[in-house]
């Protein structure tokens, strides 16, 4: 998983620069196939039942499990790339949000809220702590700021499948200690998706894709993180 996750990382790391006014988002995705395959992965993504794309990619109002198509992204579309890089028998899960040139101060404030709030809850990710720990992270952070925390949308386990027990809500819905205590070996994909609006959300109709059902723009950032003592093992 270290090395599907150290894959990934580059992936992403490089995707940036393809998010250009006047790409289709089907561009964006040959270009992460392409370049996992060039490093020694397999898209994961491809893996899910009725998925056929390396990618999940999400535009503006989109929250998650968009597919790459012809729309064309356009100056100041907010777009998240999410993909998975499966090697060796396992699944590795990241995802990250970008704004195209020219950038608002609104909406850099509102992505530098979701990579704070990732990097504060990921902490949380070590022996002895509960998956509370992270989910209070993130509501606090993220409702504090004055976005929405998308109630029906989790994080995951990650391993053998790319969607595995335990779910990691981003909020709190139980006392921490009543939630499930974190053991060394566990692998997450912990994430965080909010919204600027409302936190309803719809699906689209090529009844994969959820976006708000009022429109606002939204963001997802994640990482694949292996628990261990005193600090987490960031895989991605």
């Amino acid at each position: 998983m270290a090395k599907a996750g150290s894959i990934l990382r580059t992936v992403l790391k490089e995707v940036p620069q393809s998010i250009k006014a006047g790409v289709t988002t089907n561009a964006v995705n040959t270009l992460v196939d392409d370049r996992i395959r060039e490093l020694g992965g397999e898209p994961g993504f491809k893996k899910v039942k009725g998925y056929d794309w390396a990618t999940c990619i999400c535009i503006n109002e989109q929250i998650v499990h968009t597919p790459p198509s012809e729309r064309i992204i356009k100056e100041g579309d907010v777009v998240t790339v999410d993909a998975g890089v499966y090697m060796n028998g396992y699944h590795t899960d990241s995802a990250i949000t970008v704004q195209v040139p020219p950038h608002t101060p609104e909406v850099s404030i509102f992505l530098e809220t979701g990579r704070k709030a990732l990097n504060k809850a990921v902490k949380q990710a070590i022996v002895g702590k509960h998956i509370g720990n992270i989910s209070q992270i993130f509501e606090e952070t993220i409702e504090t700021a004055g976005y929405s925390i998308i109630p029906e949308l989790t994080g995951h386990g990650v391993g053998k499948d790319l969607h595995e027990d335990p779910y990691v809500p981003c909020f709190l819905d139980r006392p921490i200690e009543k939630t499930i205590r974190l053991k060394k070996g566990m692998t997450l994909a912990i994430e965080v998706m909010y919204a600027m609006g409302q936190e309803e959300i719809e699906y689209e109709a090529d009844g994969w894709s959820l976006r708000t059902s009022d429109m606002s723009v939204t963001a997802c950032f994640e990482h694949t993180v292996a628990i261990r003592e005193n600090k987490p093992f960031i895989l991605t």
